[in-house]
Parts: structure tokens; sequence; C-alpha cells
């Protein structure tokens, strides 16, 4: 088992889960489209060669975003961040993926 979290700017939000959901991550025994989301404030600064869909270049840029967490199963956890990648209007979307501990 695996927990997937994300960061995402609120607009952007329920259509990422929704990708991510459709491929069985979030299930947990008899329920399914499960996440956790927490409000925060993102921030960055997009460099040469960049194509931030928000801010511009050589501006350090603050986003209202959700960070959304959710558990995804061992054969999932591949396709579940493909889903994540092309699903997040971000060119770089920051995510982070821990394998879980069976106790």
């Amino acid at each position: 088992m695996y927990k997937l979290a994300f960061f995402v700017p609120f607009d952007a939000a329920e259509s990422v889960k929704e990708a991510l959901f459709a491929t069985g991550a979030g299930r947990q025994g008899n329920y399914e489209a499960c996440c956790f989301q927490t409000r925060g404030t993102g921030q960055f600064r997009p460099l040469a060669g960049a194509e931030p869909h928000i801010g511009r270049v050589d501006a350090l840029a603050s986003v209202d975003e959700l960070k959304v967490e959710l558990i995804c199963h061992d054969d999932l956890i591949h396709a579940a961040v493909a889903a994540l990648k092309l699903a997040h209007p971000y060119e770089e979307p920051a995510y982070d993926v821990w394998q879980l501990a069976e106790i």
C-alpha cells in the first residue's frame, strides 16, 4: 500500500482527484474516492525555459492550493502517478509517494 500526496490549485482539484480515482486510487475497504485535503499556500519561481500555468518566469508566485492525500494499492501506484501528471495543470506537479508498512 502507498500514500500519495499532491498539491493542486483549487480550481483544478476536482478534475485531478477524479483522474486518480478512475485508476482505483483512494479505495479503502468498501469505500472509494477517499482522500484528505488541507488548504495552504504554494510558492515557486519559474526559471528560464519554464512554461508556468500560473505566474511568470523569474517572478516569485504564491497560489492558494490544496494538499490532497490518498492511499493507493501497490499494483495501481504507477497508473495513479501517471494520471496525476496527465491531469494536473502544472508543468511540474509537486507530489510525494510513501510506501506504507503493514502492521
